[in-house]
């Protein structure tokens, strides 16, 4: 359990340095700005390398969301739940504060507050100003659609061997939707680490951020359950 602990928490870190890195650092940097495509495409590539990487150690789950949908659906041993969870979010807030000391060198009067420090919100805190209610669906679907995806691609009747291109493009996607709405959160953990640096807004408006995605998670991993039983 030491190793798959270990290898969640580096493999959240990786996917907060790596995804919130990218929006922080290179989404608008002056005529080389990556964009939303870019700022997709990094979320999408942290996972599908940590999948390859620590895929058969420890699963690679690094969101919560993923921890409640795969126990949900008969996948993963509840008793680990909360194991998972305290090392996915400890991972990705160490890979948060690496992002802010690297940020907070760049010699701008860098403001992780002001900033928001690709932080997760709603209403005026929304990229696209969207309300409450859409940002919650806008989660909990994504966020079951996502578990759908992981769910089929690991099944192993299917082709494993293509598993983390499916489920790294599968976030891509989500994130190309949905990053004018929520700024992305799909992920308890990755939420809580930037919520913790950005420190006002964030936090207040984080149970959103850890409600939505559990909920879609759960709902994910039913839904492949029931889909997949009445299959056989």
């Amino acid at each position: 359990m030491v190793g798959k602990l270990l290898a969640e928490a580096i493999g959240t870190f990786w996917l907060v340095l790596g995804g919130c890195g990218s929006a922080v650092l290179a989404a608008a940097y002056p005529n080389l700005g990556i964009g939303f495509l870019g700022v997709s495409l990094a979320f999408g590539l942290s996972v599908l390398s940590m999948a390859v990487a620590i895929g058969h150690i420890s699963g690679c789950h690094l969101n919560p969301a993923v921890t409640a949908g795969l126990a949900a659906s008969g996948r993963f041993p509840v008793g680990d739940v909360l194991k998972y969870w305290a090392a996915q979010v400890a991972g990705g807030v160490f890979g948060a504060w690496i992002l802010w000391i690297i940020a907070s060198g760049g010699g701008a009067g860098f403001d992780a507050a002001a900033s928001g420090f690709a932080s997760n919100g709603y209403g005026k805190h929304s990229p696209g100003g969207y309300a409450l209610a859409a940002c919650l669906i806008v989660e909990v679907v994504l966020t079951a659609v996502f578990l759908f995806v992981i769910h089929g691609a690991t099944d192993r009747r299917n082709s494993t061997a293509i598993a983390p291109i499916a489920i790294g493009l599968c976030l891509t996607l989500i994130h190309l939707v949905s990053i004018p709405v929520t700024n992305t959160s799909v992920n308890p953990a990755r939420s809580t680490a930037t919520a913790i640096f950005q420190g006002g807004w964030a936090l207040s408006q984080l149970w959103l951020f850890w409600a939505a995605p559990l909920v879609g998670g759960i709902l994910g991993g039913l839904l492949y359950r029931n889909v997949a039983d009445n299959a056989e």
